[in-house]
């Protein structure tokens, strides 16, 4: 990874400092900052102050360009992450180039714990599909908190818990569902209320980023969308898409 990496402390006192400044008609614009990610994770309120501190402190930013890699598979762990702003997606390629994506990682989402607690090489690669901000919790202190904090010890097995019920539902998806309900399936994870936690209704999202989560091509997911549209589920915007019918949306993919 060589992206250049920002001391959290100094770059959140500057964009809070600024947050708190802005007149309230244009603080919504104000990008998301490392406490706002912190704020609404289900893990970190649970810390004690103390905890608070030592995670605070050992908290680095990095800017992930679009196409840019986050990490590579192959590549030893060192960091735990945390989606601050923009959309990733879990990837495998293989050696002859076809890959398959895994899921998606958007504002809010806690991700690599697993490779952390195996010890061994990524076995995937994240890619940003926008340019993204990612918060690295470095291993030594995700370790520390695996070891003495019970809180967090509960969060990561729900966590893990979660993601191989998505994970399952994604293997019986694109074998058994037709492409309205994959696409509708790849919407529906953004969603997801203990993985992606406190995501608007109101996606800026590219139907081509929707397209790449969902695996499909361009021109199959475009028609999947307008059929979403029409059934008053979705409505699609420029610059992103609008869940008009999130319960909808998921009876869509049961």
């Amino acid at each position: 990874m060589t992206f250049g990496l920002r001391v959290y402390v100094g770059l959140s006192f500057e964009r809070r400092r600024a947050q708190e400044n802005a007149p309230p008609c244009c603080s919504h614009r104000l990008p998301p900052t490392v406490d706002d990610l912190l704020a609404r994770s289900a893990w970190f309120p649970l810390l004690n102050g103390a905890a608070q501190s030592r995670v605070r402190d050992g908290l680095r930013e990095v800017d992930v360009p679009q196409g840019g890699a986050l990490c590579r598979r192959g590549d030893t762990p060192l960091h735990w992450y945390g989606t601050i702003e923009g959309l990733l997606k879990w990837t495998v390629t293989s050696g002859d180039g076809r890959s398959v994506t895994l899921g998606g990682l958007s504002a809010g989402s806690w991700f690599g714990e697993g490779t952390l607690l195996r010890g061994s090489p990524r076995t995937a690669d994240i890619i940003a599909l926008r340019p993204s901000r990612v918060a690295l919790v470095p291993v030594e202190t995700f370790e520390w908190l695996h070891t003495t904090e019970r809180s967090f010890d509960h969060f990561l097995l729900r966590q893990i818990n979660e993601r191989m019920h998505w994970f399952l539902g994604n293997f019986t998806a694109h074998h058994l569902l037709d492409t309205d309900s994959q696409v509708a399936r790849a919407l529906a994870g953004l969603f997801h209320p203990f993985l992606y936690p406190g995501m608007d209704r109101h996606l800026q999202i590219s139907q081509e980023e929707i397209a790449n989560l969902t695996g499909v091509s361009r021109q199959r997911c475009n028609a999947a969308l307008k059929r979403l549209q029409e059934s008053g589920i979705v409505q699609i915007e420029y610059g992103g898409i609008t869940v008009l019918d999130l319960p909808g949306l998921r009876r869509y993919v049961e």
